[in-house]
């Protein structure tokens, strides 16, 4: 069955609008060349603080194996992971799954 992850970032102060142009420049396009499905991107309309994602995945091993296709790689790991810390504290990031409900729209 088909689940999302609903993912919640509340980048550093002042950090938002960099953050949005690394996902939308860098990481959103590198990971849809993983294969991974981008359902959408968000900022809060009046909560600057705030910026979700959601992806979607058709199993739990899709999900690790494109996990490991794109946190284990060497892009990754030059690219992403050294700028990362200095947008985000680990703590303030919330990934909740999802499973939608018989009549969603989105499945």
């Amino acid at each position: 069955m088909a689940f999302f992850e609903f993912r919640t970032y509340r980048p550093m102060p002042g950090k938002l609008q960099g953050w949005i142009k690394i996902m939308e420049e860098m990481i959103i396009p590198f990971q849809v060349s993983k294969g991974m499905v981008i359902c959408g991107s968000f900022r809060g309309e009046t909560d600057e603080s705030i910026y979700v994602w959601i992806r979607r995945f058709d199993s739990e091993e899709q999900r690790q194996a494109q996990y490991d296709a794109v946190y284990a790689s060497e892009w990754w790991k030059e690219n992403i992971a050294p700028i990362w810390q200095d947008y985000h504290k680990k703590e303030d990031i919330v990934v909740t799954r999802l499973v939608p409900t018989p009549r969603s729209p989105i499945q």
